[in-house]
């Protein structure tokens, strides 16, 4: 009803509480869980009430609502800056977007990436050993934060998680299916 994505539709048998009944779900996080709640089969998800569970409830939520906001907000400030406006307008626009990103955004972006490169010490995925559904989630602002928000060497284990995120065969697939993408 928003005109908005992602959102998927399950026909399947096992998708609602009737058999063969349509079920719509919206929002990255909702739909994520539905999937794996429905056609998991046990699979990338800790055991309910483990330490691991509460931590994959966390990342899993962590990725949108507070990853993703500066990520967005760069996204739009860039463009603004970007804009093709009036010679006169154009410095009234840039005190705003430098202001804006000095003051907000960039440190919002560094304290963020410093805080995911902290808790992967030590471990390959966000949830521990075992890879998880909330690393899925995760990838998606690391793999934007690489191309424009200045993730790179500097945050080893970072770059490490994307490595181990494209060598996965299922990403590999996904690229086969879809074709590399591009982020806005």
């Amino acid at each position: 009803p928003l005109g908005k994505s992602p959102v998927i539709t399950d026909t399947s048998s096992t998708g609602g509480a009737v058999p063969n009944t349509l079920v719509t779900v919206a929002e990255t996080g909702a739909i994520i869980e539905y999937l794996i709640d429905t056609h998991g089969g046990g699979r990338l998800r800790p055991p309910p009430g483990t330490p691991a569970a509460r931590q994959f409830t966390y990342w899993l939520h962590y990725a949108e609502g507070s990853a993703m906001p500066p990520l967005l907000l760069k996204l739009i400030f860039d463009r603004i800056a970007a804009t093709p406006m009036p010679f006169f307008a154009k410095p009234v626009a840039r005190r705003i977007v430098d202001g804006v990103m000095s003051a907000f955004v960039t440190p919002s972006l560094r304290l963020h990436l410093d805080f995911l490169e902290s808790a992967l010490a030590g471990q390959p995925w966000f949830c521990g050993a075992d890879f998880t559904a909330a690393d899925v989630m995760l990838s998606f602002p690391l793999e934007a934060a690489a191309q424009r928000a200045g993730l790179d060497a500097s945050r080893p284990a970072l770059m490490g998680f994307l490595q181990r995120i494209h060598a996965r065969p299922a990403y590999q697939r996904a690229l086969e299916r879809g074709g590399p993408y591009a982020y806005a």
